[in-house]
């Protein structure tokens, strides 16, 4: 089975969010299992500043048309790989420098990109056109998010009668449908396409054209992040406007979890730690607490628990909760370290509240993947009070090294977490409510034989990428049958 993976980010080369480690995480995964598996991702500046050793021009030059408008396309391939495997690795970039060459990936301060309309719709008429070039008949192309949602669709028109794709199949995933790729219907010149697409069976969302529509209506299957995602947007509450079109679809959508890379988020092997543990032996875990304490200029109390945030700075991950929630009475027996980037508002919030409470409070405004390791190595809780989480990452690795996890009972986090035995889970998104989850948390954390029990039970779960591939392949199967 021939399998190419299509995103617009890819951990190591490119990273905003999840995404990026999913896409990376089974590329690898498939890899490890011996399949002929190939990614397919922009050549963005950040990958080219990285990689750039490591990365070779393809002599394959094409040339993409938008509308009027005819775009120069760039080949490039990923070099680098084992002295035990000589192999390729089947890594390929699409550049373009007018729509890649960046300092952000499909933002900057004052919003989204302009012309992210046209810049994804490049990519995916890029990577169906090398396709065609390389005559590489696949079987399956894997979509992930908006970014590539139109790739069904134009499998199913502009190339449906291409010998190339006559027997491919495509799966698109939904990792957050929250961000839906809404552009002005006179954006469906550029992707090539006809206005009869715009109508509510076709693209159309409420006047606009959706590129997440486009893959959720065009493929042959469509996944999304976890069981109870997956059930979550057939609903008004979590659907954002398009549960009607999952309803119709039903038969065809699938749940299945996240995992993480067991290589890279091992606290018994972590190069990025000071002090190496495992869950038959977490003495470690509190010589890298003490050690994050001295980093963060915190007080440095060992015996305090230390709670941990790291992600994006968000409404959807609900951190005007957990600001509202850090009150004085729970400051005075906590230390806090939050790491992200985001909403300016939050920002300033939580600016304040670390100025507020200096000896107890360390704000990380960014990302640093070598102090986030730290983080999670050095944490006794992990806070995750999301209005809604597709999957999460977040918890899986907080678990993997110990840190007990608090979240709000929503979408990935209650299929991974069990409430009282590897993690706290509340259910109403209010203040008080993970106030309760915080102080019962803290209560639990002062007996030690119990806390001990959590701390094993949680590092014994078992989140790698083998599980989650395996299923994944076995949905391949049924649709190209």
């Amino acid at each position: 089975m021939k399998i190419s993976i299509i995103a617009s980010e890819a951990f190591p080369f490119s990273k905003t969010g999840g995404l990026a480690d999913v896409t990376g995480s089974l590329f690898r995964e498939y890899q490890k299992m011996g399949l002929d598996v190939f990614l397919f991702t922009p050549l963005y500046r950040e990958t080219l500043q990285n990689f750039g050793d490591e990365i070779e021009k393809v002599p394959i030059e094409l040339y993409i048309t938008l509308g009027k408008d005819t775009k120069p396309c760039r080949i490039y391939r990923y070099i680098k790989h084992k002295p035990s495997s000589p192999k390729p690795v089947n890594i390929f970039f699409i550049g373009n420098d007018e729509f890649f060459d960046r300092p952000e990936l499909y933002e900057d301060q004052s919003g989204p990109y302009g012309d992210n309309a046209s810049r994804f719709a490049f990519f995916c008429k890029s990577v169906l056109e090398l396709i065609r070039v390389m005559d590489i008949k696949f079987d399956i192309l894997h979509c992930n998010d908006w970014q590539t949602g139109i790739i069904p669709l134009y499998l199913k028109t502009l190339y449906g009668d291409d010998e190339i794709f006559k027997n491919t199949r495509t799966v698109f995933t939904i990792h957050n449908i929250a961000y839906q790729g809404l552009f002005p219907p006179e954006i469906l010149e550029i992707v090539g396409l006809g206005r009869e697409f715009l109508n509510p069976e076709g693209i159309e969302f409420y006047g606009n054209v959706s590129y997440l529509k486009a893959g959720i209506v065009w493929a042959d299957m469509i996944t999304t992040v976890s069981n109870s995602y997956a059930r979550e947007i057939m609903t008004p509450e979590f659907g954002f406007g398009l549960e009607g079109v999952l309803q119709k679809r039903v038969g065809s959508l699938y749940g299945i979890p996240n995992g993480i890379d067991y290589k890279e988020w091992n606290p018994a092997s972590d190069p990025h730690i000071p002090f190496k543990y495992s869950k038959t032996g977490f003495s470690g875990k509190r010589e890298c607490k003490n050690e994050l304490l001295k980093r963060c200029s915190l007080n440095n109390d060992i015996n305090k628990p230390l709670i941990s945030f790291i992600g994006r700075l968000s409404y959807q991950k609900g951190v005007d909760l957990l600001i509202a929630s850090l009150t004085e009475s729970i400051m005075r027996e906590v230390n806090v370290v939050i790491i992200g980037k985001g909403q300016e508002q939050y920002q300033r919030l939580l600016s304040y509240l670390q100025g507020r409470f200096p000896d107890n409070v360390f704000l990380y405004n960014g990302f640093d993947e070598v102090f986030a390791h730290l983080t999670y190595a050095g944490s006794d809780l992990f806070l995750m009070p999301s209005r809604y989480e597709p999957c999460g990452i977040g918890q899986m690795i907080a678990m993997r090294y110990g840190a007990i996890t608090i979240a709000r009972k929503t979408g990935g986090l209650s299929d991974t977490i069990e409430d009282g035995k590897t993690g706290f889970l509340f259910e109403e998104f209010s203040k008080d409510a993970l106030t309760i989850a915080i102080k019962i948390a803290i209560s639990t954390y002062r007996f030690k034989k119990l806390w001990h029990e959590m701390i094993k039970e949680s590092m014994g779960r078992d989140f790698s990428w083998k599980k989650s591939a395996q299923k994944y392949l076995g949905l391949y199967s049924d649709i190209c049958q």
